[in-house]
């Protein structure tokens, strides 16, 4: 399938800027009462796709059941703004969860709060992998219009 791009990044550079940051990855999905649910997860991204675990009875891996198709954001919550939004598909599955949690853990705990990684560690035999093949990639970049020196620090340069 072939990805759709808007935005100033190039297909590389979205790839890039994904799997070097450690923002969270806002999955959107629609609730059985048709109102959206916006679901903050850790993540890596690999070979074009989002890489994330759940719990197995989790309100999202519920939705996901039902409806595969999400909407996805990854950026900063300070300035200055930039990021990457889409569309995709998710795909559940119970292969791959302890290996997709240790990278996970790894990207956004290193050595630190090992309290909280013993204890996701601890119920890995009930995660599912959540992998989301994305469709749409919309990048937004207003770093160079917002140049104060002190917010440039805030995001990584590219």
């Amino acid at each position: 399938m072939d990805v759709k791009i808007k935005g100033p990044w190039e297909l590389q550079k979205i790839h890039n800027w994904l799997g070097e940051n450690r923002y969270p990855l806002r999955v959107a999905c629609v609730g059985d009462d048709g109102y959206p649910r916006v679901v903050s997860l850790w993540f890596t991204f690999r070979d074009g796709k989002f890489h994330c675990v759940s719990h197995r009875d989790s309100p999202l891996v519920k939705l996901l059941r039902k409806a595969p198709k999400v909407g996805f954001e990854i950026s900063p919550n300070q300035p200055p703004y930039c990021g990457v939004r889409g569309q995709g598909d998710a795909v559940l599955s119970s292969d791959g969860a302890a290996d997709n949690l240790l990278l996970a853990i790894d990207r956004y705990l290193g050595d630190g709060n090992q309290s909280l990684a013993t204890w996701l560690l601890s119920r890995v035999d009930e995660e599912v992998t959540i992998t989301i093949t994305p469709s749409r990639f919309f990048s937004w970049d207003y770093r160079s219009r917002m140049d104060d020196k002190e917010t440039q620090q805030a995001v990584p340069a590219d």
